[in-house]
């Protein structure tokens, strides 16, 4: 995102754009775990209506979309993001303890146990 920003900011947006689309698929990891700049939800809004129809993007967020309004910041871009996101989207809702931190305990109990 940064990288696209700077992009944004040098008028060459719509060849940062361009130049993802030799990749079939774009992961965006954790998206919402880290608070955006207005400009930053601008330019993940623009990536998400580029790819639209035109390539993949894989989605990872641990937010449900009644609250990616942290997100965008704005109302009608978060309606408009996700609308374009879930019209050819296969939606996969995972629900349980994390990994992490199921990992972080099991190592904290085998360390428990030599001490």
């Amino acid at each position: 995102m940064q990288q696209l920003q700077k992009s944004r900011e040098a008028l060459g947006l719509e060849d940062a754009l361009k130049k993802l689309d030799k990749y079939e698929l774009l992961i965006l990891d954790d998206i919402g775990y880290v608070k955006k700049s207005d400009s930053e939800s601008q330019v993940l809004f623009e990536l998400i209506a580029h790819r639209y129809e035109r390539s993949s993007l894989l989605i990872t967020t641990n937010q449900a979309f009644s609250e990616w309004d942290s997100i965008f910041g704005d109302n009608m871009m978060t309606v408009a993001a996700i609308d374009r996101l879930v019209h050819h989207a296969d939606i996969y809702k995972i629900e349980g303890e994390s990994y992490r931190k199921k990992e972080a305990l099991k190592s904290n109990q085998e360390i428990g146990q030599v001490n």
